[in-house]
């Protein structure tokens, strides 16, 4: 038995969790409103205040599932009850980030400036003109716009010029070592 699977999951005060027909649950917060539709196999019950997730038998399928759901069931309840946060780091010489009404706008080195919007249920920081912090009560669309920002200009191995998770660690390569004789 899944041991991720087989644990509960809490619901914290303030928060509504519904489970409707063909798995689709929905998770209501103080810091918003998530939307899921899980697979039709597995078992989901909201009882005592728990979330309960189990599988109809033990085929590999529903073995795979099982915890999957639960985490993405947490996640979600999690999501809307503290948020979650990705924090980036600009290295480089005249690398900057500011922020213009909705918009970051990113001074990265290239001819031009590169401009990004702010999607629906994701917000962003710019503390210091070195500094990003996303975030959102959705895990999966946090980590992927934080993904497309770095993708913009990812760290280079030699100096470390680029855009960094915080908690990242670059490996750095040595550079050229002079003329052989």
């Amino acid at each position: 038995m899944s041991r991720i699977g087989r644990a509960p999951i809490a619901i914290p005060a303030g928060v509504e969790v519904a489970v409707e027909g063909s798995n689709v649950v929905t998770v209501k917060g103080p810091k918003g409103s998530l939307t899921q539709q899980f697979n039709p196999n597995m078992i989901i019950a909201v009882e005592n205040n728990e979330v309960l997730v189990s599988r109809p038998n033990d085929a590999k399928e529903n073995r795979a599932l099982h915890g999957l759901t639960r985490t993405l069931i947490n996640n979600m309840v999690v999501g809307v009850t503290e948020g979650y946060k990705k924090e980036l780091d600009v290295n480089g010489v005249g690398f900057r980030v500011a922020k213009e009404g909705t918009k970051l706008v990113m001074n990265l080195g290239y001819s031009h400036q590169v401009i990004m919007d702010e999607i629906p249920g994701i917000t962003i920081e710019v503390p210091g003109p070195n500094k990003i912090i996303i975030n959102g009560c959705d895990k999966q669309m946090v980590g992927q716009f934080a993904a497309e920002v770095r993708e913009k200009r990812p760290p280079e191995p030699y100096k470390g010029k680029g855009i960094k998770y915080t908690d990242e660690v670059i490996r750095r390569k040595a550079g050229k070592t002079g003329a052989k004789k």
